[in-house]
Order: C-alpha cells, then structure tokens, then sequence
C-alpha cells in the first residue's frame, strides 16, 4: 500500500507522479478489464509516454537551476593563490605545534 501511494503522489520537482512518469498513464485503482488494441494506439501511448517524460526532464532541469540559483546566491568569489604568493597560517589546527615558537 505504501508502494502505490508513493507511485500514485504527484512529485513537487517533476509535476507527475512516478508512476505516470514510466507508464504515461494513472494507476488503475480498481478491478477494469483491458480492452484490446492495435498498433496505433501503441504507437499513441509511446508517443504518450515521451511526451510526459520529456515535461518530467524540462520540470526537473527548472527544479535543478532553481536550486543552483539558491546555493549560488550565498556563495562568493574566492581569492586565487599563486605559488609566490605569502599568506598567514594559523597553527591553531596542527597536531604537532612547534613548543616555545
């Protein structure tokens, strides 16, 4: 039950639930018979299929930038050192502090 409750939930980054995600369709949630079909409505659920997949890659690229636009919002410029370059160094962290320095 927990299984087809997560499948059947719409996802916030994608905007489709996972199980329409793979299948292109909403579970089916009782007792239904299958109806037999020919090639073009196979043709129309893979098409069907593609499509909802492709919304599920654009949904989750915005979500992936939104993201990146949020971390990169805190981030700064970092300074770049060169091998001449002198800099101080705190021994606060060292395990073996030179005694008496």
């Amino acid at each position: 039950m927990a299984k087809f409750a997560y499948n059947n939930k719409v996802h916030t980054g994608t905007k489709v639930s996972p199980f329409k995600a793979n299948q292109g369709q909403d579970p089916r949630m009782g007792f239904e018979m299958r109806k037999k079909g020919k090639y073009e409505r196979a043709e129309k659920f893979a098409k069907k299929i593609r499509n909802v997949q492709e919304e599920a890659k654009v949904a989750l690229q915005k979500a992936q930038e939104d993201i990146k636009r949020y971390a990169d919002r805190e981030r700064e410029e970092v300074e770049e050192y060169r091998v001449s370059n002198l800099v101080l160094l705190s021994t606060k962290d060292l395990k073996y502090q030179m005694v008496g320095r």
